[in-house]
């Protein structure tokens, strides 16, 4: 997981590693400047007392002169001076570079996610929900960034300085330092035993956050359905429901978290008393010298600070690490479908041909969705698909373009198998009109440029006069630079159908697929569509799946399809005289179910 991750803190490697570097010198600087005071405070008793000292420099002197003393404590007295400001002057750089490799790291691993995810086939993305999907590009990597700067900076610095100052206080006093050195371990373990029990309750708290954010999404795009059927007492006790558990887990996790602080305060305390007792009488028998005294205690400060830095940081690490495993989980997602070695990047024609093929969405062989599919489609031919729900028309179709993969046998593409094309050009030549119609933020000429990027004025004109759009669009405000809204709410929904139909024809594709995207349409307008595509796609395959029979019955060939399997292939006449499952939808759509 460490592994995966790190790859994304990418061009600011230089300024993570300089981090920890810059923080260890800062650290080093602060323990030298009480480790001086120590020696000043002592050569002033020595000074009172008229005795010989030690200096920091191991030079034996006796101070009898008055300027002599004043001298060394000016000297000594700058050194702490300039120790102090080089101290804040790297650690505010330090401060800002960890800042700049937090954020870029952060901003790398949401890019590196996002590209992972739109790399991903049908299959992939039907593990994870939308919701989840967001909450890991924001809340967990927020966690995983606060984690990443605080740990590349509080988790050098403060066990630096925990180490530094036992050290400093074994120098001082062997004796004394066992109390810092105990407190310090009990912490230790104290953390590292609620750690234990709080990140299991992390990983379930950001698991209810998904819930959460599924519900708030689910219901901020199907609010006009709520408010239709009136329900919007029931969505808000709903998300009462889901924030509760949300509530719930935070709370739990808050409460293991919150018991850290007491404990350490009373450690801390606990130190201190022990060190004022031990320590004052050691001076009074003259064992402790008064400066070898302040400096033990400004380092049982630094020791105990430093417990209570790695303890916050180690809270942070572990609701990160509950993130961070989500966040490896979709750049680790190896997508099911990817280029071969050696692609072929030219489409020769629109023929399509299905070899045995079988389909499971699970790659599992006791129950397929698609059965022995077999079926050849001539190139510029119109081929309808007609079935009854859930008869896997959508499915059939998805594999063509390789949304998704066969579980056996073969699709072919312009005689290849389509696992042998590379996936944008297989894309671009298979050009597809979902049956859920998505528009984009930003105006018609935007969205129409989906299709093809390089697309004129007037292209944009011709492909939406063949889908019966240039009409409408010309009676909006501004035309074609009219703005669709989010998710295109302010045109209805057989605008849209019209409108990514026009976005499919401009890619000029082979092969064109309307997964009944003219069912918001009228009966005239539809056959106005179909007439244009005749009329000038004759070079173009045309797969048209359709409930009405009426959008399909001038097809050239019309595929019946049930529980996943073909049942005919035949024209709309052929059809009418040999097809009961034909003849049944005709009859019932035209007749009132009179033969």
């Amino acid at each position: 997981m460490i592994k995966t991750l790190a790859k994304s803190i990418g061009e600011y490697k230089k300024k993570t590693i300089m981090t920890p570097i810059l923080i260890a010198l800062e650290v080093a600087l602060e323990i030298l400047i009480p480790f001086i005071m120590s020696q000043l405070i002592n050569t002033l008793q020595a000074f009172e007392e008229g005795t010989m000292m030690t200096t920091i420099f191991g030079a034996k002197q006796l101070f009898v002169d008055k300027n002599v003393l004043i001298e060394y404590l000016a000297i000594y007295g700058a050194a702490m001076l300039i120790m102090s400001f080089l101290s804040l002057i790297v650690g505010v750089y330090a401060g800002k570079i960890s800042s700049e490799a937090g954020a870029g790291f952060a901003a790398n691993l949401r890019k590196n996610m996002y590209a992972n995810i739109q790399n991903f086939s049908f299959a992939n993305i039907n593990k994870y929900s939308t919701a989840s999907l967001i909450t890991r590009q924001t809340t967990d990597v927020a966690n995983v960034q606060n984690a990443f700067q605080m740990g590349i900076r509080i988790l050098v610095r403060a066990p630096f300085m925990l180490i530094c100052s036992c050290v400093m206080c074994i120098i001082k006093s062997p004796t004394m330092s066992l109390i810092f050195i105990g407190a310090a371990i009990v912490l230790g373990i104290i953390i590292v035993l609620i750690g234990r029990h709080v990140f299991p309750t992390f990983q379930k708290l950001f698991r209810k956050y998904d819930d959460m954010n599924s519900t708030i999404q689910e219901d901020l795009v199907g609010i006009r359905v709520v408010k239709s059927y009136v329900r919007e007492d029931h969505e808000i006790d709903k998300l009462k429901d889901v924030s509760q558990d949300v509530y719930n887990f935070s709370v739990k996790a808050e409460k293991l978290i919150i018991t850290l602080q007491p404990i350490m305060q009373i450690t801390l305390y606990a130190s201190m008393i022990l060190l004022a007792l031990f320590g004052g009488g050691m001076y009074i028998s003259g064992d402790l010298k008064v400066g070898d005294l302040s400096a033990l205690i400004t380092y049982s400060t630094m020791i105990m600070m430093s417990v209570m830095m790695i303890a916050m940081v180690m809270t942070m690490v572990i609701m990160a690490k509950s993130s961070a495993d989500r966040i490896a989980e979709i750049l680790e997602e190896d997508a099911t479908i990817k280029n071969p070695d050696n692609p072929i990047v030219n489409v020769a024609d629109g023929s399509i041909e299905f070899k045995n093929v079988k389909f499971n969405y699970k790659q599992r062989n006791d129950k397929y969705i698609l059965n022995n599919i077999n079926m050849n489609i001539k190139s510029g031919e119109v081929i309808g698909v007609i079935g009854g729900t859930g008869s896997a028309k959508s499915t059939l179709v998805q594999l063509i373009p390789r949304l998704y993969d066969t579980s056996e046998g073969e699709v072919l593409v312009g005689g290849q198998n389509v696992k042998n094309y590379d996936l944008d050009v297989l894309r671009n030549n298979v050009a597809m009109v979902l049956q859920k119609n998505v528009l984009f933020s930003g105006t018609v000429a935007e969205n129409l440029r989906w299709g093809n990027e390089t697309a004129t004025d007037d292209e944009l004109v011709e492909a939406c006069k063949q889908a019966q759009a240039d009409d409408f669009i010309k009676n909006l405000p501004n035309g074609y630079n009219y703005d669709l809204g989010q998710g295109g709410v302010n045109v209805s929904g057989g605008q849209k159908q019209r409108l990514c139909i026009a976005r499919a024809l401009l890619k000029k594709p082979k092969i064109i697929i309307f997964d009944d995207s003219t069912s918001a349409v009228d009966t005239k307008t539809d056959a106005n569509i179909r007439a244009e595509l005749r009329k000038n796609c004759q070079h173009i395959t045309k797969i048209i799946i359709a409930q009405r029979i009426a959008s399909v019955e001038d097809s050239d060939r019309i595929i019946v399809m049930d529980k996943g399997e073909i049942v005919d292939f035949d024209t709309h006449e052929n059809l009418l005289k040999n097809s009961e499952i034909y003849k049944d939808v005709y009859y019932s759509q035209n007749k009132g179910g009179l033969k």
